[in-house]
């Protein structure tokens, strides 16, 4: 737990899309399609997150009346995954982590995927102060979060959908390869957000 407490997620945050930034803006600004083999459709054109600095992380989302709770968002979600059949009896099984905060409970069990656990846990934690998010379910390299408060307009899903992507997860943007805005614009009143490390 003492690597999630020192981590500072804005100023990491903004040193990662420093970085991510300069990695992708040539492919960003690039309009020539990419090469693509016969009869392949070739990947559409990434413009990447309309920000050229670190914006900040996205707003709190204000808790309402008429919204669900966190722990009803969380008990959707959980009946969708067990009711599709990608956790239920035969796939999956129910752990119980001694956490103040279902955040912090893949730093607590120890899980390890290609994600970079201590700025994972920091995000969620902020995730679920901001958002109402809970961690759901996990399996060898992906998650499951539940959102009780999603994004309820493009300018909030754009910084949200940043956060995303500097997760490092390898389904955001990438796997698939999905265009940021299209990405973002799926964020807005999205009650379930799902991650995957290959």
């Amino acid at each position: 737990m003492e690597n999630v407490d020192s981590v500072r997620l804005d100023e990491e945050l903004a040193s990662d899309f420093a970085e991510y930034r300069r990695r992708r803006l040539s492919s960003w600004t690039n309009l020539t399609p990419a090469w693509a083999p016969d009869g392949i459709e070739p990947w559409p054109h990434d413009p990447g997150p309309p920000f050229e600095g670190w914006p900040g992380l996205a707003p709190e989302n204000p808790v309402r009346s008429e919204g669900p709770t966190p722990e009803e968002a969380a008990t959707s979600l959980l009946a969708r995954l067990i009711e599709t059949g990608e956790y239920g009896a035969e796939a999956g099984r129910l752990v119980l982590v001694p956490a103040r905060r279902s955040s912090d409970a893949l730093a607590l069990i120890g899980w390890s995927a290609e994600a970079p656990l201590p700025l994972l846990c920091s995000l969620l934690r902020s995730w679920e102060r901001r958002f109402g998010a809970r961690v759901v379910a996990v399996s060898d390299s992906e998650l499951h979060v539940s959102v009780a408060r999603p994004p309820v307009d493009a300018d909030h899903a754009n910084l949200l959908a940043l956060e995303h992507v500097l997760s490092t997860a390898d389904n955001i943007v990438d796997d698939p390869p999905t265009p940021f805005p299209e990405y973002a614009a799926d964020l807005v009143g999205r009650t379930s957000w799902s991650f995957w490390w290959d």
